[in-house]
């Protein structure tokens, strides 16, 4: 008998294109089959697109890398043919009596023909419905099964007007697909449109009756002490006879590493007709205070384990579901006093700051591992929602695990955009997609998907668009609240009383709220009207006006994202190493003319002649590559923390939450990222870590913050502190912004130029550091350029490492002290000792659970380990480096990277080892002041990594461990 459950098909594919094969479906899964690897058949890679396979297999060069996405052929030039490719395996499955088997496509672009064993299967359109075919009576008697398709681009994948633009020429609007395939302002066009096998693939293993897509709910009463899970399973009975079946639910709880606590067990028994889907609804279960689950930085994102299981009498277990589930209630209304959207969490309202989303890769090259990092990346900037813009995917499942394990709220778009579906140029159709019951039927295949997922926060209909009129409607119906999820003046927490009679379980959602676009309802001017934006370089000041941004949540404001200069040598030939051209303009403004590779690669620039000067050039003028990159993180560190720091002040009063256009390229793009295609961080992305952090003189967190201090400082170029003073004894209510104090520094007596500012907020009790705030400043109407020459002052350091690994795995805390003067012990300046944070340890003990393959391991207890608390310590090994220099003042902009050799490559090589999760970068020390910098990552097998530190006083990189 083979195993209940789910087996992956994700290896041993082979491709071709389909001109290239002179063979029918039916002979290549009977008597043809292609034996391996050899002309016209290559390795796939599956999940994959056509084009992921083509540039694996190096028949294509890499469309990401300088302009070589030019060489390749568009499938609007080259005709659907080009790029419709049949797909093969081959996997074992043998049945016992009454066992059935399913064949699964979770999505494939845009449509296909399956063959098993000679047998055809045609899959309807779409690239969001799941798709899954029983081949109960199919498969080989020996067990060893042929499985070909023949996968389609979409039908209208349009035209790439000269001119580019949003969507090309808005053809592809036409299918139900994703839209940034022909282009972007941000993006180059995809050649095959995405066309592939894109998601898993699997066969699932069912006794006589199969689990159908449950539904889980949690609702409370009595302010959260009382919870109860409400559950909705359809059940299909695929055999002849009457099906006399225990259907059970179990709830389990992680107390500690690996050990779980069975919080509850329910057992039901049913009788279900040959033949017949049913639909069961469990009894409410009860939970007396449930942990709960909380967005990044409010509290820990717990997850219980939840599994379904059927028996069916004289034939035993029969399907398992398995899902993590966390105990959660969101609430969404428009704000009166705001006008923006309000979002509440188990009650507690939720400033929003987070990030617009268009996927992990263009390539579709998603894997857990890359979108653990994605995710883990938002969390680490103190993100707590990231908005799936509507021209991108819906997003997968695993996307979805990661934002609960690290507590970032999704907003989920479906797949309008109004640049494809009703603006742009040329005008595009406001009809949406040629099929509405196909566009319908994706969407309901993906809330059925994702539901289960407490991160998910929201659905909304399109990007600055509506769905026409009648997909709206049905959309509005389908996800309609139940009523004890409606927002009924402010409160929700009401003794527990059943309106409607109908379980929520038994709604498609009924628990998150419809928003028909993004800029109505509380978004944007809540009318529709083009109120987003902008998305260029800002005048950090700009963002702290009043009248900067006029509604109470924008849902999109961008602004620049160059990388760092080995990410621009790694994927740019030396044409793209040069660095713009300063045009000086009459008007006295700058204009930045970059080069023809940056242009291709939608490069932003840092002035707007007219409204913003040049950023960069207020450093100095750049000498080379380096020199750019380097002050275009200064800028980056400025534009985005500015950008927070500006919207948090105005916390309530004005705003209820902004998320920034956009966190990442799904490409090697130069705009409108916190890190890049390599997944190496920008100085954005710590300007945003720390103007987002939970507490930062803004108080964010549900708590009062009594006994605390603020200690400020300013330090000039000469080492010395001009300014010093401590605001004791103050208490910060929860939710609230707070104003302490003007800092009188720049109206004293011959204030410096330029200067550094230090603040610190700490408890007076213990010292310890709630948030640490480190600004460099110049006078109104300066620049920095006295920086330029500060690079050669040499400031002396200590640096301590620690390293721990296990296997691949390092995790390496390096102790960084400014050693240019004595501590001064009687105040608080050089006391880090920093409290723990939120979430920052709670990150990594819910990654588990995750994987439930049965061929690996059924119901695997574990996916992940956690680094912090199992670390089995191979090598424990420590280092002491000290960097003399007789200059004293500030170590400004430091920065480590990890390396998989001595010395930085100055050329084609990229030695950097990438990701690396680093607990703060891009920092300085004051005189006396030490900090800790944790980092992990994992090193390539047999490679010791090395760790260098760099910074404005210390270019040209130190080896350090």
């Amino acid at each position: 008998m083979v195993e209940i459950g789910k087996t992956l098909l994700n290896s041993g594919w082979l491709a071709a294109r389909s001109t290239e094969v002179d063979l029918t479906g039916v002979q290549l899964t009977t008597t043809h089959p292609p034996s391996g690897p050899s002309s016209p058949w290559m390795t796939a890679i599956v999940p994959g697109t056509v084009l992921t396979t083509l540039v694996e297999n190096q028949s294509l060069p890499n469309p990401f890398y300088g302009l070589e996405n030019n060489s390749i052929i568009d499938i609007a030039d080259s005709g659907r043919e080009h790029y419709t490719f049949w797909f093969l395996t081959k996997f074992p499955c043998k049945l016992a009596v009454n066992q059935h088997v399913e064949l699964n496509f979770r999505a494939i672009n845009y449509s296909a023909e399956v063959y098993l064993n000679g047998y055809k299967r045609v899959l309807g359109k779409g690239m969001f419905r799941r798709h899954s075919l029983d081949v109960t009576d199919i498969l080989s008697p020996d067990g060893q099964n042929l499985l070909a398709v023949i996968v389609h681009p979409p039908d209208h994948p349009g035209k790439i007007p000269s001119t580019g633009g949003q969507g090309g020429d808005h053809e592809i609007g036409k299918d139900v697909a994703a839209q940034y395939v022909e282009g972007w302002d941000w993006m180059t066009p995809i050649r095959d449109r995405n066309t592939g096998i894109w998601d898993e693939v699997s066969h699932s293993t069912t006794g006589p009756v199969k689990i159908m897509d449950p539904h889980l709910v949690s609702s409370f009463f009595d302010d959260y002490k009382r919870a109860y899970l409400h559950t909705t399973v359809e059940l299909e009975n695929r055999s002849g006879w009457v099906a006399n079946c225990s259907l059970s639910i179990q709830v389990e709880t992680e107390v500690e590493d690996n050990i779980c606590l069975v919080e509850h067990l329910q057992t039901q028994h049913l009788s279900i007709p040959p033949g017949a889907r049913v639909q069961y609804t469990f009894p409410e279960i009860f939970f007396y205070k449930p942990n709960l689950w909380w967005p990044n930085g409010m509290g820990k994102q717990s997850l219980y384990d939840v599994t379904i299981s059927v028996d069916v009498k004289g034939f035993g277990e029969s399907d398992m579901w398995h899902h993590l589930f966390g105990f959660r209630k969101i609430e969404s209304y428009v704000d009166s006093a705001t006008g923006g959207r309000l979002f509440k969490v188990n009650g507690e309202p939720v400033f929003i700051r987070g990030g617009n989303w268009i996927l992990s890769d263009g390539l579709l090259r998603l894997s857990k591992k890359r979108y653990q990092t994605d995710i883990k990346f938002h969390a680490d900037m103190n993100f707590n929602m990231m908005r799936c813009w509507g021209g991108g995917l819906a997003e997968r499942p695993e996307f979805y695990h990661f934002c609960d394990v690290y507590g970032l709220l999704v907003w989920q778009e479906f797949w309008i955009t109004g640049d494809v579906d009703g603006r742009g140029d040329p005008i595009s159709n406001p009809n949406g997609p040629l099929d509405h019951d196909l566009f319908l039927l994706c969407a309901r295949e993906t809330v059925k998907l994702l539901r289960n997922h407490a991160s998910l926060a929201l659905w909304v209909g399109g990007n600055e668009q509506v769905p026409p009129d009648d997909i709206n409607a049905a959309l509005k119906h389908d996800l309609i609240l139940h009523p004890d999820f409606e927002h009924v003046n402010g409160n929700l927490m009401g003794k527990k009383i059943v309106v409607s009679g109908t379980d929520p379980s038994q709604y498609l959602d009924g628990t998150r709220i419809y928003v028909q676009g993004s800029m109505w309802d509380g978004f944007a001017d809540g009318q529709g009207n083009f109120t987003d934006g902008p998305y260029e370089i800002q005048n950090p000041e700009d963002f702290f006006k009043d009248n900067y941004y006029n509604y109470g949540f924008n849902p999109e404001v961008g602004s620049v994202g160059m990388p760092v200069a080995a990410t621009i040598r790694a994927t740019m030939p030396k044409e793209g190493w040069q660095i713009p051209l300063f045009k000086k303009l009459d008007s006295g403004y700058v204009e930045e003319v970059p080069n023809q590779i940056w242009d291709y690669h939608k490069y932003i620039p840092y002035s707007k002649p007219g409204l913003v000067h040049d950023q960069i050039l207020k450093y100095g003028t750049p000498n080379d590559l380096d020199d750019f990159c380097l002050k275009a993180q200064l800028v980056n560190y400025v534009q985005y923390r500015a950008l927070l720091e500006g919207w948090t002040s105005h916390m309530w009063s004005k705003f209820t939450g902004v998320l920034i256009w956009k966190t990442q390229n799904p490409w090697t793009g130069l705009r409108g990222q916190f890190y890049d295609h390599l997944l190496n961080q920008t100085g954005g992305f710590y300007g945003c870590r720390s103007a987002a952090e939970p507490v930062h003189v803004v108080n964010t967190t549900s708590d009062e913050l009594s006994d605390i201090a603020v200690e400020a400082s300013v330090w000039d170029l000469e080492g010395t502190c001009p300014y010093y003073n401590v605001h004791e004894r103050l208490t910060v209510p929860p939710k609230k912004t707070l104003t302490i104090t003007e800092m009188k520094y720049p109206e004293s007596q011959n204030p410096k130029p330029v200067y550094f500012l230090l603040l610190k907020l700490y408890h007076m009790s213990d010292h310890c550091i709630l948030s640490r705030n480190f600004y460099w400043l110049h006078l109104p109407g300066g620049d920095y350029k006295l920086l330029e020459p500060y690079r050669t002052k040499n400031i002396p350091l200590k640096i301590t490492s620690k390293v721990s690994s296990q296997d691949n795995t390092y995790e390496v805390l390096m102790k960084v002290e400014n050693t240019s003067k004595k501590p001064n012990r009687e105040n608080q300046l050089n006391k880090n000792i920093f409290c723990l944070k939120v979430g920052d340890d709670s990150y990594d003990d819910a990654l588990h659970k995750f994987s439930h393959d049965t061929t690996e391991n059924k119901l695997q207890a574990i996916f992940f380990q956690k680094i912090n608390s199992c670390f089995l310590r191979e090598s424990n090994r420590s280092r002491v480096v000290e960097i003399n220099g007789a200059d004293a003042g500030v170590a400004f902009f430091l920065h480590f990277s990890v390396h998989s050799s001595e010395k930085e490559s100055k050329g084609t090589e990229d030695t950097r080892i990438l990701p690396v999760h680093y607990s703060d970068n891009y920092f300085s020390l004051v005189p006396g002041e030490i900090m800790s910098i944790k980092m992990t990552f994992e090193a390539p097998p047999g490679v010791t990594p090395r760790i260098k530190l760099n910074g404005w006083n210390y270019c040209d990189g130190l080896t350090v461990l």
